[in-house]
């Protein structure tokens, strides 16, 4: 049987049902429903030679090229989904709940499933995300300068009831010349969309959320516009530690890393830093001081946030003497509470 569903209904299933985004594998990796296996009605040549007809030939020679495609496939698709569907009830989608997942949903009806299928498809799902973005929701943001501890103190957040997002993790980026670092490949700007979006739907609306300061780039990731207007314009408390302290963090995190992803990193930012500045640090590196180099890049990366600091309307300082992070969430519920943002 074939049920076709909201976009709501399709993602409270999607919680304990598999769900088949058959569209292209380009397409996929491009951006997808987080949960969705990639199960593609045609590959990315097949889909390409398709469309083609479609736009030179019209409807009716562009479908016998899909049965075509399709045709000789179908027992292959059906014994694949029994292995993702062990109960034999699934969710099915492609770009606008057109031909494609039509098909696919009529081949596995036929073969006794019970198939769920998106209304409108993918592109309704993409515009759910863009109204998550858009709903103003109140925001309290986590600034302060490089190595202060910003992303250590969200777990400890959420360990007092606060609901947090960690951008960064999301982005798999740090958000500097040395974020990509020990990081897994970034996804694209659309899946990281997905990936936030997702987190936004599972909270309370009337609760503040916590997120860590951000510029609209992370590494080559784009943070959605209306999203980041609100944090700009979110109250954001600025955790103040001595440099040094900054220093040593920051250090140990580098100390073991490969020698070659930080030369690379510093030669990122060489045009900031100056020509002096960089080979200095580029001899730290091979040196093995850490902290000469830290110390060097930290010149820059001050500087920069200090201007992006001045530009915000509702700042709060918090001064730390310690980078214990579970008392530096607490510190920070103090001032928040002091000042009735939470």
């Amino acid at each position: 049987m074939i049920n076709a569903i909201s976009i709501q209904e399709f993602l409270e299933k999607a919680e304990t049902l598999p769900v088949l985004d058959v569209r292209a594998p380009k397409e996929y990796a491009v951006g997808h429903m987080p949960a969705a296996h990639s199960f593609p009605i045609f590959d990315d040549a097949q889909r390409a030679v398709i469309g083609t007809a479609y736009k030179q030939q019209g409807h009716d020679p562009a479908v016998l090229l899909g049965l075509d495609s399709f045709g000789p496939r179908m027992s292959g698709f059906v014994k694949e989904a029994k292995k993702l569907a062990k109960d034999k009830e699934l969710l099915v989608h492609c770009w606008r709940g057109g031909m494609r997942s039509g098909a696919m949903a009529w081949l596995l009806d036929f073969a006794g499933f019970k198939v769920y299928l998106l209304e409108g498809g993918y592109k309704n799902y993409r515009h759910l995300m863009q109204e998550a973005f858009a709903k103003t929701r109140p925001i309290l943001i986590l600034g302060g300068l490089t190595g202060s501890g910003k992303t250590d103190l969200l777990p400890y957040l959420q360990k007092h009831d606060q609901q947090c997002i960690d951008l960064e993790a999301l982005a798999s980026h740090k958000g500097s010349a040395f974020g990509s670092i020990d990081m897994p490949p970034q996804p694209s700007t659309e899946h990281f969309e997905n990936l936030l979006g997702m987190q936004l739907l599972k909270l309370n609306d009337r609760q503040p959320l916590w997120l860590e300061d951000e510029s609209i780039t992370i590494g080559r990731v784009v943070l959605p516009k209306p999203f980041f207007n609100q944090m700009q314009q979110a109250p954001t408390i600025v955790l103040q530690l001595p440099k040094k302290l900054r220093v040593q963090k920051l250090a140990q995190e580098y100390c073991r890393t490969d020698p070659a992803l930080l030369e690379a990193s510093i030669l990122r930012i060489k045009k900031r830093l100056g020509g002096l500045a960089t080979k200095d640090a580029l001899a730290a590196i091979a040196a093995g001081d850490m902290e000469k180099m830290v110390e060097l890049a930290l010149t820059y990366y001050d500087k920069t946030y200090t201007y992006g600091l001045e530009q915000r309307e509702h700042v709060l300082p918090l001064d730390l003497t310690g980078i214990n992070p579970e008392e530096n969430a607490a510190q920070v519920l103090q001032l928040a509470q002091k000042h009735n943002l939470i």
